[in-house]
């Protein structure tokens, strides 16, 4: 099962939790700090909320598409850079709190897409702190 991935820069951790839990009826699957992501099953979504700074407005850190396995990433970046896209490949990066393998391609508002398996769970968010990038 591939879902779509929607992650969100918010001003306000606690309080989107709490709105994202009621509007989809569900808790986290996962929470670190400074950090929150909801498996949906319905519709099929994998939420993160990764926290902004007190009082801004939520904004759009990046879009993705979650598939099962290192071959599917695989498949997605050859598709891709056989449309022409310009693509960067990751290979057992760790971000949000998971190993990844990942493919990154941009839109054309620049809006950052990623097409990635989750491969372990991880203890940190990056190594370096920044990632999803």
């Amino acid at each position: 099962m591939s879902r779509v991935r929607l992650a969100l820069r918010v001003g306000d951790l606690e309080g989107s939790i709490g709105f994202y839990s009621k509007l989809f009826g569900t808790g986290p699957a996962k929470r670190r700090p400074g950090y929150a992501n909801f498996a949906v099953a319905e519709p099929a979504l994998k939420l993160v909320l990764l926290e902004g700074e007190p009082g801004q407005a939520t904004v759009l850190d990046h879009l993705g598409v979650e598939v099962e396995s290192a071959e599917q990433v695989g498949s997605a970046a050859g598709r891709l850079a056989g449309e022409g896209l310009e693509t960067r490949t990751e290979t057992g990066t760790t971000c949000c709190y998971a190993v990844q393998d990942k493919v990154w391609v941009h839109g054309p508002g620049r809006e950052p897409w990623e097409v990635y398996v989750v491969k372990a769970d991880a203890e940190s968010a990056a190594p370096s702190g920044g990632c999803c990038s």
